[in-house]
Parts: C-alpha cells; sequence; structure tokens
C-alpha cells in the first residue's frame, strides 16, 4: 500500500518515498522480492481528491500517474476510486487484497485554531536575562 504527496520528484531527487514514481518502485520490487508473482500483482487505487481549492490540482495529478504507472508496467487496476473533494481512510487487508473506503465528511475536519499574539506591554523594550 502506497500513499505519495506529487507524483515525480523535483530535479529527479531518487530515494524518496514522497513520490509516486519512488513509492511505486518500492512497493512493486518489494513485493517481488517477498515471493509475488508479476502476473498475480493488480492494483486498487484510491484518492486523487482536490483538497485545496485554489492551487494546483496535486490529487488530480497523483491519480492519472497512478493509472499511467499501473498500465506502463502491465499492472491491471480492479478497483478504482479517484477524484472528488473529501479526503478518504482507506483498510486495506493484503492477505485477501479487499479494500474499504470511508469518505471524510469535509465538515468533519477542523481548523486549526489560530492563536492570538500576545498583548505586548508598555515596558517591551526591557530583557530579562535570569
Amino acid at each position: 500500500m502506497n500513499h505519495f504527496l506529487l507524483p515525480e520528484a523535483p530535479d529527479g531527487a531518487i530515494g524518496d518515498r514522497r513520490y509516486g514514481v519512488q513509492a511505486m518502485e518500492l512497493l512493486i520490487n518489494g513485493l517481488l522480492k517477498h515471493g509475488a508473482r508479476r502476473d498475480r500483482v493488480q492494483a486498487k487505487v484510491f484518492g486523487g481528491a482536490r483538497m485545496t481549492v485554489g492551487v494546483t490540482d496535486i490529487g488530480s495529478k497523483n491519480g492519472v500517474f497512478a493509472r499511467r504507472f499501473l498500465a506502463d508496467e502491465g499492472i491491471p487496476v480492479i478497483g478504482v476510486s479517484l477524484g472528488g473533494e473529501a479526503a478518504r481512510r482507506i483498510q486495506f487487508w493484503p492477505v485477501s487484497g479487499r479494500a474499504r473506503q470511508h469518505v471524510v465528511d469535509r465538515t468533519a475536519i477542523k481548523a486549526p485554531e489560530r492563536s492570538q499574539p500576545a498583548p505586548v506591554s508598555a515596558d517591551a523594550g526591557e530583557l530579562e536575562l535570569f
């Protein structure tokens, strides 16, 4: 199971699992190293949501990348849930290949509270070290 942040690393950075290319290579090679047969490997693809409006749609790019990568590797995709604007929680049972998706209600995601700056006292120019 992979969860990557961007499809490809900038400037060809190698070995960083945050990027799809490296994460997918590590996952596939790890499966094969542990005895998986390439002709039996299948994929389910989840995610690709647009989490922040007004910035580049990274989620869509990740979804396009994942589908293209799997097609190029000859790995059949047997389940897909991509896009939208909501986060997903995924449960995965590797022995059976079963996966369950829970779409997270955006209203349930609490925005971080903004702290107020501390009030400045009249003698703010003084400094005491102890």
